[in-house]
């Protein structure tokens, strides 16, 4: 503690540090604070860019029933919004009480079914060495990773809720957004943007559609094998491997274990069939099916598709990894029109 007798230099020089230590703390602070607004805003942002993807899809529906029945675009876009919600509510209807039965025994039969598989795996080495991996502390970190992953900063139910609306907002008067973004473009540049917002539009519309198309297949051949194995609560099963099949890598790996866990309440034999048949399911999907329903949308690499679920999983939880995809079709696309093009463009008229 600085007194009297001290010497003025060591006054000076305690006064100074605590200064210093006060800007330290103040830069530390101001750093906090900006990242949770970054991240708030980041979520935010995808919650948009979700609602974009919802009226795409309403879009492309309408542009389909105006193919065909060449009526006035507003009017398809009023009966695409009105029998996307049909279907949906009549899906539920006919097959929600099914679905809620059999996932309702699947939550009820889960605890016996974990039980049953432990006794079956310990009666083998291999087996006696996943218990001891899945027990020890190795499991606590990898939920708590998994755990971390899959939360929002608005909960799951509150983000489709907010998705959905903005989506429809999107969808009933698209041109004010259009144009309210092109004004804050430099004339000179609004050519060039309108061509970048033409083909992001054209390389969502071609993600979107070939996932919907692959969603509805995997479901299909998945019921189908688990029906022909006689497997209990085939539908929900397979309901729910054509859903995760939304979320690339994760998804299919994601959905395989409630049925590989039902296959060990028959026997050990069949929960390796059903493992194998869902590797296989989704190895055809990814190789087969995804190429040929999605060859409008650009070619992203593997690795950058997991890196990218790992990033904004991380930071943003499951809505990140849900769209970790579109959103790098999305990255990718404009580094390839305002980078790519403008230096093969400079090298050309050099």
């Amino acid at each position: 503690m600085a007194t009297d007798n001290q010497p003025s230099h060591l006054k000076y020089d305690l006064g100074l540090f605590t200064k210093k230590v006060w800007i330290t703390m103040g830069i530390i602070a101001t750093l906090v604070i900006s990242t949770f607004i970054i991240k708030a805003a980041f979520d935010v942002l995808l919650m948009i860019f979700a609602g974009s993807l919802i009226s795409i899809f309403f879009h492309g529906v309408a542009g389909v029933i105006c193919r065909y029945t060449k009526i006035d675009y507003r009017w398809c876009i009023l009966l695409s919004v009105t029998l996307t919600i049909i279907v949906v509510t009549l899906m539920f209807w006919f097959l929600g009480a099914k679905i809620s039965q059999q996932a309702g025994e699947i939550s009820k039969d889960m605890p016996s079914v974990i039980k049953e598989v432990k006794i079956k795996l310990g009666n083998s080495d291999i087996g006696q060495k996943i218990l001891e991996y899945l027990s020890s502390t190795n499991s606590q970190k990898l939920m708590n990773s998994f755990n971390q992953i899959f939360r929002t900063s608005f909960g799951v139910f509150g983000d489709i809720y907010i998705i959905l609306f903005i989506g429809i907002f999107f969808t009933a008067n698209p041109g004010i957004y259009k144009n309210g973004f092109l004004r804050l473009v430099p004339k000179r540049n609004k050519q060039r943007a309108i061509q970048v917002m033409d083909r992001l539009s054209f390389t969502l519309r071609g993600w979107l559609k070939g996932m919907l198309i692959a969603m509805v297949l995997i479901a299909i051949l998945s019921f189908t094998v688990l029906t022909i194995l006689g497997i209990p609560m085939s539908l929900a099963l397979a309901i729910f491997a054509g859903v995760m099949n939304f979320i690339p890598n994760f998804g299919p790996l994601i959905a395989m274990i409630p049925a590989v866990l039902v296959g060990f309440t028959i026997d050990t034999n069949t929960a390796l069939i059903i493992a194998g048949s869902y590797l296989l399911i989704q190895a055809v999907e990814s190789n087969i099916i995804t190429p040929m329903v999605q060859n409008a949308i650009i070619k992203v690499p593997p690795a950058m598709i997991i890196i990218s679920q790992l990033l904004f999983g991380t930071l943003t939880g499951s809505l990140g990894i849900i769209l970790a995809t579109p959103l790098l079709a999305v990255v990718i696309v404009l580094v390839d029109e305002l980078y790519v093009k403008g230096i093969e463009q400079a090298d050309t008229e050099a």
